[in-house]
């Protein structure tokens, strides 16, 4: 297989006409130039560079050769430097994303606004995220994801933190819960609507009752918080969601902090370490970044 390296060497030689000048343009020995141009002349076939009087001359041979090692030399060059900007008006493109139902429903309209502004030639693809398997993100398949991370996620994934979140109960306007203080009783006496997108009957809330001694009734289970949402919007269920997913369906709902003690959460945005570097994909998680940013922002009081 051919020294690809030869290439430059070769541009050099013939763009100087001389073994001393393209030595010193290529800052090597002489001697070291000399051993270059005896491999390229074994390689070619031809002694590409001939004395002529005090100088060298090229060969036929190698006056064909002269543009187009040239160009394969500036086209290797610039393959080789880091892309420093991208327009992104130019750029025609479709992303895939993998997130729930819900987030697309509350940042989804932000985003796909500030993205037909900037880059008209971009599409998203959503789909729909119903585990934690990082499989997609590896293989390829999706170029960037969002949700609460793991703790056993994949350690070669990347992540940036987009906002913090916490649980909140929603009820229909008019339910009980809507017309004096929740407590943790009057909360577990409910009937109530949970969210498994694995198909388990308690989570998290369900240890926090147990420690009060309390145990609520779970009469329906749905794989999504906009189901249970609505769910609670149309009956007498309570449903435990993410406060970010009441922002936009205030409308015959009523909101109230949970009287358990619980944790927040971080949502944040996964990608493979190959798309780091990527300036579209960066472009993309910056937008993300900022319309989640502007949200929190908007919602603060």
């Amino acid at each position: 297989m051919p020294d690809l390296n030869l290439l430059i060497t070769l541009d050099a030689l013939l763009a100087e006409g001389s073994v001393a000048a393209a030595a010193k343009r290529l800052r090597l020995s002489a001697s070291a130039m000399s051993r270059a141009l005896a491999r390229l002349r074994e390689t070619t076939g031809d002694p590409l560079l001939v004395r002529a009087g005090r100088g060298l001359v090229p060969t036929p041979r190698a006056v064909e050769l002269r543009e187009q090692v040239s160009r394969l030399v500036q086209e290797a060059h610039a393959a080789l430097r880091p892309v420093q900007s991208l327009d992104m008006a130019q750029v025609e493109r479709t992303f895939t994303l993998r997130t729930s139902e819900e987030f697309v429903e509350n940042v989804g309209p932000a985003l796909l606004a500030r993205i037909a502004g900037e880059a008209p030639g971009v599409r998203l693809r959503f789909i729909n995220k119903t585990d934690k398997d990082s499989a997609m993100l590896r293989e390829g398949r999706v170029d960037l994801e969002t949700g609460v991370v793991d703790p056993s996620a994949s350690p070669e994934l990347l992540t940036q933190a987009l906002f913090r979140d916490r649980l909140v109960g929603v009820v229909r306007s008019g339910h009980a819960l809507s017309q004096a203080t929740v407590s943790a009783e009057r909360y577990a006496a409910g009937q109530h609507v949970y969210v498994s997108r694995r198909g388990q009957d308690r989570g998290q809330i369900d240890d926090a009752l147990e420690v009060l001694g309390l145990t609520r009734q779970i009469s329906t289970i749905v794989a999504g918080f906009a189901t249970a949402i609505a769910l609670a919007r149309d009956t007498d269920l309570i449903a435990s969601v993410p406060e970010r997913y009441t922002t936009h369906q205030r409308a015959g709902l009523y909101s109230f902090a949970l009287p358990l003690t619980l944790p927040g959460f971080t949502v944040a945005m996964l990608w493979h370490p190959r798309l780091d570097a990527d300036l579209a994909h960066r472009w993309l998680r910056g937008c993300l970044r900022e319309v989640c940013a502007e949200q929190v922002q908007s919602a603060l009081p």
